[in-house]
């Protein structure tokens, strides 16, 4: 007997949707329309994942009625988890690829400019494809003309590093072709996260009443020096407990682990450093437990900026332009240097971008914040 296939979100067919019910036979019990079927291709860092979930509430205002399929690294993956707008979230194997090669898109859009992601674009079958492919002989190009802007940047570091001041969600949105209206990078947490934060800080004796101020120590391995070095770290918490008003938190993954057992050993248990190995979820429950993050541009960062916490960030390597922080903190870096930004992974001079960040003035910062906050 022919029937035909539920078109529903819910559907799988593999199982039913509600023991009780078989939607083949009987018809679909809610009928949520799949829509437009989208795929987002973010598969490099992970703090670009986060910025591109500013995409989402566009997509779904030009599309209201669509499915959303975003594939991005493992490691990525559970940022994307609970948002609100994402029906699948795929990680980046041969198993992925291989049922999105099945499906067909009404749109396809990809956010790297990188030779796999573009290589998948390319092979999936979608009617529209937005952002970046491959040509004939492997070249990244871009595919459509909303592409051009955020492909010349990468092309012409003068345009990239002294003439662009649009941000990143800016130009990507132009890459999309969907409206730029400043949406907010989306991440939510669990109702058993909430619960494992609050329990968190009783444990480290945390009060809501607390002024914390939280330390993004470290950066990625792909450019090291994005960080602050170690001696720059304990001269700001110095500072900062000899005014007797904060707690200080360092944060962190995997890679700054030593680095933040040295800082916290010089202080002898006076400031709290929390898990760096845990995974990026829990590492987002300890940083939203600050009010201020002091932190270079990294993921640490674009955590903060989709937490919506205070963030004092530096920049020396890369484009501070390209990174809105939504009106809740400042961005410092030296526009007269020379040689800032030029997305280096050695630097020949010495790291004169690091070495002349303002420490003072990160200091006099964080206290303006908590004089003009509610807490005072």
């Amino acid at each position: 007997m022919s029937k035909e296939i539920p078109s529903c979100k819910r559907f799988t067919g593999y199982k039913p949707c509600y023991s009780d019910h078989n939607c083949w036979l009987e018809g679909c019990k809610e009928n949520i329309p799949v829509g437009k079927k989208i795929l987002i291709i973010n598969l490099d860092a992970m703090g670009d994942v986060l910025m591109t979930t500013a995409q989402l509430p566009a997509i779904k205002r030009k599309f209201p009625e669509s499915t959303i399929y975003w594939i991005t690294l493992k490691v990525a993956a559970p940022l994307l988890y609970h948002n609100q707008f994402i029906d699948f979230v795929l990680e980046y194997n041969f198993e992925s690829i291989s049922v999105l090669q099945e499906i067909e898109f009404d749109y396809v859009m990809n956010v790297d400019k990188s030779q796999r992601s573009c290589a998948l674009l390319n092979s999936v079958n979608a009617k529209n494809k937005l952002g970046f492919g491959l040509n004939d002989d492997g070249k990244i190009i871009p595919v459509n003309d909303g592409a051009y802007y955020n492909y010349l940047l990468g092309m012409d570091d003068h345009l990239k590093f002294k003439v662009n001041q649009r941000t990143g969600q800016d130009y990507l949105a132009e890459t999309f072709d969907l409206d730029y209206q400043r949406d907010e990078y989306v991440f939510n947490f669990t109702d058993d996260e909430q619960k494992f934060i609050e329990d968190y800080k009783k444990s480290i004796g945390i009060s809501n009443k607390d002024r914390i101020i939280g330390f993004n120590t470290g950066c990625s391995e792909l450019y090291p020096n994005k960080k602050m070095t170690i001696e720059q770290h304990i001269y700001l918490i110095e500072k900062l407990l000899a005014t007797g008003k904060y707690r200080i938190m360092l944060l962190g993954g995997p890679e700054d682990t030593e680095r933040n057992r040295i800082i916290s050993e010089h202080f002898n248990g006076k400031i709290i450093n929390t898990p760096t190995t845990e995974g990026v979820r829990k590492g987002a429950c300890y940083e939203s437990i600050p009010q201020v993050i002091v932190t270079g541009d990294s993921f640490g960062m674009h955590l903060a900026i989709a937490l919506k916490k205070y963030v004092i960030a530096w920049f020396g390597v890369s484009c501070w332009t390209e990174i809105d922080l939504y009106d809740r903190g400042i961005k410092l870096y030296q526009p007269d240097l020379f040689c800032s930004p030029c997305w280096k992974k050695v630097c020949p001079y010495d790291l004169e971008c690091i070495k002349m960040i303002d420490l003072d003035r990160i200091i006099t910062e964080i206290e303006n914040y908590f004089n003009n906050s509610s807490m005072k």
